[in-house]
């Protein structure tokens, strides 16, 4: 006898096709039932900016917005009147080819544009797309596919999105800035406490750590990092900042060798003087009338004298001579900072800092320390230069450097190797500043004879 089992099997899920619906989905189809065209000078394009501008603000990712970049160029501007809805009907296998990309890529992506509120579907029964257009008109009439009309309605969205998108950025641009200024001034700082260490100044905190300390927080400042990452970076800049400005005094006070030894005074340059670049300065180059009249050159031979006497006043008795001095050997005291700045290159300008006051030599080597960097000069060599030339020598030193590594013939490809060069002439006194700082001043202002007291 046979029996049969009765057992129930699990039911077999049959797929219905369509797609799934949600009351996201009928309220997207219900804006597209009520459109009644774009706001008056508003084009289509207008909200695909405002979707570009603002970008993963709002949720949308590059490949999203290609694709919708994609589908915008199918509509017209009728499209988007009252009465008429934007829909793209190619077929999905042609999107798929022009993008490069598989169908499922597309769907994938369509559907990520319809959750940010970009777009819907007007499907046919087999969910295929097709349509056509009035060749007379244009307008459409009848189409199966992808309806942007849901991006109309994101409009005012978009536009809240991108007021916070610019105050944010503004706040982020100004934390960089911050981070920026405090840099460039504690690097100058601690070079400033190098030199006078090197001349026997005593440092309450060991530069090593002063620069460990730096570098711990000179991370390079890339677009990925919070503005709340980025401010909290920006009050340690200004905390360390703070800590080696205030040993700046203690140390001058306290050095062996004094800033007045450097050769240069801050008294050199005369701030009625017509030949003085002013301290803000523009980035046309300035006009230098060395070569305009008698008048000029008398003033510009008053400025030399007046530089040189304030120069051999404040050396020490047993420096006074120029085959004892190395600085003086360099003809460095024939040098005006008006000279200098009118010698230095743009690259160099950029780097000295701003301010709505005459500049100071204090203010040119501040700008030949942000500058040496760029010309991979090494610490220890600008701390060397400072002890053999003092800071102003070196400074000088750098500029010509920067010189030479701009010049169209002969160009210095290792400004590091050439600036130390420079240093070891001046120790052998066979380095002669002044006749190179004139040189470039006949080059780049025509004929030039300075007329030095010796």
């Amino acid at each position: 006898m046979q029996y049969i089992s009765h057992t129930e099997l699990p039911p077999i899920n049959q797929s219905r096709g369509g797609r799934i619906g949600s009351s996201k989905l009928r309220h997207s189809l219900e804006q597209c039932e009520d459109f009644a065209g774009l706001e008056e000078n508003t084009n289509r394009y207008d909200l695909l900016l405002l979707v570009k501008r603002i970008g993963k603000g709002a949720g949308f990712t590059p490949r999203m917005i290609h694709l919708l970049d994609y589908y915008m160029s199918f509509t017209r501007d009728i499209d988007w009147e009252q009465g008429a809805n934007p829909i793209v009907y190619q077929a999905l296998s042609k999107t798929a080819l022009d993008l490069g990309v598989s169908e499922r890529q597309i769907q994938k992506l369509e559907k990520a544009l319809f959750e940010a509120g970009a777009l819907t579907w007007n499907d046919s029964g087999n969910h295929r797309r097709y349509g056509q257009r009035d060749p007379e008109s244009g307008m459409i009439l009848y189409a199966y596919g992808v309806d942007l009309t849901p991006l109309a309605y994101l409009k005012d969205k978009l536009r809240h999105k991108l007021e916070e998108k610019q105050l944010y950025d503004k706040a982020w641009m100004e934390a960089k800035r911050q981070i920026s200024w405090y840099r460039r001034q504690t690097k100058a700082c601690i070079g400033e406490l190098v030199a006078l260490q090197a001349n026997g100044a005593s440092i309450k905190q060991p530069i090593y750590e002063l620069e460990a300390s730096y570098e711990a927080i000179a991370i390079q400042i890339r677009v990925r990092i919070e503005l709340k990452v980025l401010l909290e970076l920006s009050a340690k800049h200004k905390e360390l900042y703070e800590s080696v400005l205030s040993m700046v005094p203690q140390a001058q006070n306290d050095h062996i060798i004094t800033d007045t030894k450097t050769t240069i005074s801050n008294k050199s340059s005369s701030k009625s003087d017509s030949l003085f670049t002013h301290y803000n300065y523009t980035n046309k180059k300035q006009s230098n009338k060395l070569d305009t009249g008698k008048a000029e050159a008398q003033r510009f031979q008053k400025s030399s004298n007046e530089n040189i006497e304030d120069k051999t006043d404040k050396l020490e008795p047993n420096e006074t001579s120029e085959e004892e001095n190395p600085i003086l050997q360099t003809g460095l005291q024939h040098i005006t900072l008006k000279q200098a700045l009118n010698a230095a290159s743009e690259r160099f300008r950029n780097h000295l800092p701003m301010a709505n006051r005459a500049m100071e030599w204090g203010d040119f080597v501040e700008g030949a320390y942000g500058l040496k960097a760029e010309l991979n000069i090494s610490q220890q060599s600008w701390a060397n230069a400072c002890v053999v030339l003092g800071r102003g020598g070196a400074a000088i030193c750098l500029l010509l450097t920067d010189q030479a590594a701009q010049r169209e013939q002969k160009r210095v490809e290792k400004p590091a190797a050439y600036f130390n060069a420079m240093i070891k002439r001046a120790k052998t006194g066979d380095l002669k500043l002044h006749s190179s700082i004139f040189g470039i001043l006949k080059r780049e202002y025509g004929d030039f004879t300075p007329e030095t007291t010796n």
